[in-house]
């Protein structure tokens, strides 16, 4: 039930204020432009961003008030079984707060790039200041096992990474919201195979979040996530799995829970590892715009815009389902499958890519 509510709550605040924006930012102008490598060919509207990151830190700084002040005495309406956690939830907020300021920031620094682009060094640096603060002050960390540098550089190089895939995915109406849904609803189940209750709820806020924004985004979409929502959600994806321990209690631990994230976020790594490799292969500089995208690829293949972003919406989910079952994987036969079965679902893609004739990127579904 509880996942229920938190996600009809993320959905009907984020759907309300998206339709709020897109009225308060169309009424000034702040709207992406067709021209250049752009695929749409009406202004539409930016900075659904904003309403997604609110819709998600407003009701988790919500949460943690409220648990903050019953903590000692729940309340007779309080689930039972939520009750022994609230010291839990409660212990969790200065990480908590750190992760909405520093979302709140990058939301802040991409909505400025929306408005007129600011250089890479500078959003990279705004980044990975980001990264340190949560790695380096608050002990956020992948793989906690390994020296604590190794551990700090991946946990670092991990934010970057997946804030900047869901970036890169962000070229196609719904593509980046979607994939991002699923994405979220598979570490939320995860992390509540696992016991958790703070990451498991951030992560149905999450859903909820963009399940509202998605009938806005979809195509032909009326308004856009922007930097101010693809980064967010990159870097929210990316701390949530940091936070999850991957370990089902049931069976105490197991190593192969920790290549989860890695198997879900499979196709949004490639979209940019292929996309980086195009742009270096052709001379240019990898953060240049284009329009060499997996999706973009997809679309010269014949595909309509809908077309395309189900095939991808389906890979990422064809990756993600198996994932939940590598917290229980005790052999590295079994968790070679899984990768194996990772790799096909990629290679199969690549594949369905570049093969048959090339046509011309249809502009309507």
């Amino acid at each position: 039930m509880l996942p229920f509510i938190v996600i009809l709550s993320g959905a009907i605040l984020c759907a309300t204020g998206t339709w709020l924006i897109q009225r308060w930012f169309l009424a000034r102008g702040f709207v992406d432009r067709p021209g250049g490598h752009k695929g749409h060919t009406q202004p539409v509207v930016l900075g659904g961003g904003v309403a997604v990151t609110l819709a998600v830190v407003v009701p988790m700084l919500a949460g943690l008030l409220v648990a903050g002040l019953i903590e000692d005495h729940p309340p007779e309406w309080f689930p039972a079984d939520l009750a022994p956690h609230l010291k839990g939830i409660v212990a969790k907020t200065p990480l908590a707060i750190a992760i909405v300021v520093c979302a709140g920031v990058m939301c802040l620094v991409g909505l400025a790039d929306d408005r007129r682009p600011l250089p890479v060094t500078f959003r990279l640096a705004v980044q990975l200041i980001i990264a340190l603060v949560l790695v380096v002050g608050f002990d956020l960390r992948l793989l906690s096992h390994l020296p604590d540098m190794i551990s700090m550089a991946v946990s670092v190089l991990w934010i970057l990474t997946l804030t900047n895939a869901m970036n890169f995915l962000d070229n196609m109406d719904g593509l980046s919201t979607g994939v991002a849904t699923i994405a979220a609803a598979v570490f939320g189940i995860a992390a509540t195979l696992a016991g958790q209750i703070f990451v498991p709820t951030c992560c149905w806020l999450i859903v909820g979040a963009l399940l509202g924004f998605l009938p806005f985004n979809f195509h032909p979409a009326r308004i856009y996530l922007g930097d101010a929502g693809s980064t967010v959600i990159g870097f929210l994806l990316a701390v949530m799995t940091i936070l999850t321990t991957f370990v089902d209690p049931a069976i105490g631990p197991r190593p192969f829970g920790v290549i989860t994230p890695l198997v879900v976020m499979a196709v949004p790594l490639y979209d940019t590892g292929s996309v980086f490799f195009l742009r270096w292969r052709s001379g240019i500089p990898i953060w240049t715009g284009d329009r060499r995208h997996f999706s973009h690829r997809l679309l010269r293949r014949g595909m309509t815009v809908p077309k395309a972003v189900l095939v991808i919406w389906l890979a990422t989910l064809v990756t993600s389902l198996p994932a939940l079952i590598l917290p229980k994987v005790d052999s590295w036969f079994h968790a070679s499958v899984i990768m194996a079965q990772t790799l096909l679902v990629v290679a199969l893609v690549a594949i369905l890519e570049s093969s048959g004739p090339h046509a011309k990127a249809p502009t309507k579904p």
